[in-house]
């Protein structure tokens, strides 16, 4: 009797440390209290920050994540929020390629969280990497990236069972409702791990949720326009706020299994190559300027996406930044780089290339060759489901 009067008035208590014991499990870090209420009530347009920094795709390499991050002084030695008051937008595309996806999806909220405290912010966007994972598309997953969501799916699942034993608390759902157990073309010894990544992710999965729903898919901030691929007018005129929470709710699960049609095909904000193509000359400075003239105050749009061998570049007299440098080891290995807006400052791009200082843009890039390479493959665990 004295046990379950205990269970019954600790439920949320317990609740909370089978969910850092299950955190603390799969990514090796305690994720701190927030201090926003209300997570999913961020803006798709703010003001320009003292300090804006702009990080491009990360593709499952948390050493390259941090080494980037190091770029700017966002972090320190013992990978703590050391930003203060800046503001950091990611461009998408932490998913696929690498093996340390949920590692990076942790790191980020915990610097989120830690950020906030300083009066930092960092803000995470959704690439076309994120929009695949969350349908089942998984052709760019490696088997490391498998394992690593088998890994989260056993410990969830033994947090889960530790709560059931609760009266006080309501019955987990179960994570792999509805999903098959075969899978055509696929090698047997990976069903369990397909299985465990559809469950994670797809559209109201526990980290979609919990990680994905938070990210924007298109964010203002200044004069500055973030997006993964591109905007064309007509996903102005359809209304970045609206496409933010018409996305989330898709991820959270109330707008079915696909993802809108402005994130599917060449055209749509996450697979744009439009403001990216292999010579610079090359790319529509003309739609570019069109789209710009339709956001109020809009002077640029900075884009990843698209990996930029030579480096963080400018297209279009520097109205298209390119940020996609390719860092992680799934892609070309790159040499980390960020970009740094400082006030109504000229860019700069701090960089880990000793060829180049931490100067404004260089002359050389801002109208230079921005390398527009075919996707390469991770060792094929290539399955759509």
């Amino acid at each position: 009797m004295e046990e379950e009067e205990i269970c019954r008035d600790l439920p949320l208590l317990l609740s909370s440390f089978v969910d850092t014991f299950v955190d603390f499990s799969v990514a090796g870090l305690f994720l701190p209290q927030s201090s926003n209420p209300n997570p999913n009530s961020l803006p798709t347009r703010l003001p320009a920050p003292d300090r804006l920094i702009a990080v491009g795709d990360l593709h499952g390499d948390l050493q390259k994540t941090k080494e980037a991050l190091r770029l700017a002084g966002l972090i320190d030695a013992s990978d703590r929020w050391a930003g203060g008051t800046a503001t950091v937008v990611q461009i998408g595309d932490v998913l696929d390629r690498g093996g340390d996806e949920l590692k990076i999806l942790y790191f980020l909220e915990k610097l989120k969280r830690e950020a906030e405290k300083s009066g930092g912010t960092i803000i995470t966007l959704n690439g076309n990497h994120e929009v695949m994972n969350v349908e089942g598309d998984f052709r760019y997953v490696t088997e490391e990236g498998l394992d690593e969501f088998r890994v989260w799916a056993d410990w969830y699942c033994i947090g889960n069972s530790m709560k059931s034993l609760c009266d006080g608390l309501e019955k987990p759902k179960d994570p792999f409702f509805g999903i098959p157990f075969k899978f055509l073309g696929v090698e047997e010894e990976l069903y369990h791990s397909i299985r465990c990544r559809i469950a994670a992710l797809r559209p109201e999965g526990p980290i979609s949720v919990r990680f994905l729903s938070k990210n924007q898919t298109v964010l203002v901030v200044g004069d500055s326009v973030f997006v993964h691929g591109g905007l064309l007018a007509n996903h102005v005129f359809y209304g970045l706020e609206r496409i933010n929470e018409e996305v989330r709710d898709w991820i959270n699960g109330s707008r079915g299994r696909f993802s809108p049609d402005y994130l599917r095909g060449r055209h749509s904000m996450v697979w744009l190559r439009k403001f990216s193509r292999e010579l610079a000359q090359n790319c529509d400075c003309s739609a570019l300027e069109h789209v710009l003239a339709t956001i109020p105050g809009a002077k640029r749009m900075i884009m990843g996406h698209t990996i930029q061998a030579t480096g963080i570049n400018g297209a279009c007299g520097n109205r298209a930044i390119r940020i996609d440098v390719g860092m992680s080891k799934g892609c070309i290995n790159g040499l980390p780089e960020v970009l740094e807006i400082n006030g109504n400052s000229e860019l700069r791009v701090l960089t880990s290339n000793p060829s180049y200082r931490n100067e404004p843009l260089a002359a050389e890039r801002k109208e230079g060759l921005g390398l527009l390479l075919p996707e390469p493959r991770p060792p094929p665990v290539q399955v759509k489901v």
